[in-house]
């Protein structure tokens, strides 16, 4: 024992050693949470004292008003409303789909075929924002004009989403497209690793007591995964709630909010890229800085959201013991509606 514990005993220089690294290890971590929060608090700062005037004159009534003539009179209301409209459109197209990819990548697929596909969809994510906005201009939109849009208008064109079709090919409806590209690959990547990390005890379960495959997916994986489903779909929207430089070049930038789709507007993001550094008035800058202050509040409150959705839920232990696996399986039986 004494021998063992002798041992075992380091020396003092190599004790003082490691005490001096974890203090130091602990200094720098806190430094560098303590600069990405000063850091934060400096933006944030900054574009509110810079919306200062803006706020003073125009107060909440800015969020509502759609005039930006460039002189004396400024609201964001069709921005806003741009922005929202967009961001939920590219939702409803990236979401599905992206979830899709995840499921067939790591569920219904050989390990050889996502090998392959995985990083292609991944690539997707790489590619610069302004080259998928030229893309939109050069490919996408005449495909819009001469195709989309009018088959759009013939079949849905008494929902007044779908009116007449733009003749240029650029307007909201072709920035959500561009929006849903550059969502996908972020909601696809984390979705296939999130199925990934449900318990093969879990899904081997639910097929042994009776589950088809479809059933199985859609009671374990998908159930057990809604929080990162969720977050993931949540990431996708912040996305394309901040994208900027390609809707600005697909999107036609008109300030009104109009209730067809193939007609022109406005985002935030994209308002900002492209008046912050315009040769502005005093005011038109505290508006610009406004709008990024309302484009802080959205983020701020989708990130809440993500928070409580996540919360709200309990993602299944993947290390329990066998008693949590038996009851791990029972949760999955009874949502598959399976006898056991």
């Amino acid at each position: 024992m004494n021998s063992i514990a002798g041992t075992a005993r380091l020396p003092s220089s190599r004790r003082f050693t490691d005490r001096v690294g974890d203090r130091v290890l602990f200094g720098l971590t806190a430094l560098a949470s303590l600069i990405a929060v000063v850091v934060i608090a400096l933006v944030i700062y900054q574009i509110v004292h810079g919306a200062v005037p803006a706020m003073s004159k125009y107060g909440v009534g800015f969020l509502f008003h759609d005039t930006w003539n460039g002189s004396t009179i400024f609201g964001g209301g069709a921005t806003i409303f741009g922005t929202l409209v967009t961001s939920a459109g590219a939702l409803l197209i990236a979401a599905p789909l992206g979830i899709a990819i995840g499921l067939y990548l790591s569920q219904l697929t050989s390990p050889r075929t996502a090998a392959v596909i995985g990083p292609l969809v991944e690539l997707l994510a790489a590619v610069p924002s302004v080259i998928i906005g030229l893309w939109g201009i050069v490919v996408l939109a005449p495909i819009m004009r001469s195709t989309i849009e009018p088959a759009l208008h013939n079949v849905l064109g008494f929902i007044p989403l779908f009116g007449s079709p733009s003749l240029s090919g650029s307007g909201i409806f072709t920035a959500i497209v561009i929006l849903a590209i550059m969502a996908l690959p972020i909601i696809a990547a984390i979705t296939r690793d999130l199925f990934l990390t449900v318990p093969s005890e879990l899904k081997d379960g639910a097929l042994a007591l009776g589950a088809t495959r479809w059933e199985m997916v859609r009671g374990v994986v998908l159930g057990s995964m809604r929080p990162g489903i969720a977050s993931a779909c949540i990431l996708g929207a912040a996305r394309a709630l901040g994208e900027a430089i390609a809707v600005l070049q697909v999107i036609g930038f008109v300030f009104q909010a109009h209730a067809n789709l193939f007609d022109n507007g406005s985002t935030l993001a994209a308002t900002l890229a492209n008046d912050a550094t315009s040769n502005n008035t005093t005011l038109e800058t505290a508006s610009v800085f406004y709008l990024g202050v309302i484009l802080l509040g959205i983020e701020l409150l989708v990130n809440l959201a993500a928070q409580a959705i996540v919360r709200h839920y309990r993602l299944p232990s993947a290390t329990g013991g066998p008693t949590q696996k038996i009851v791990d399986v029972s949760a999955a039986a009874t949502a598959l509606d399976v006898e056991m």
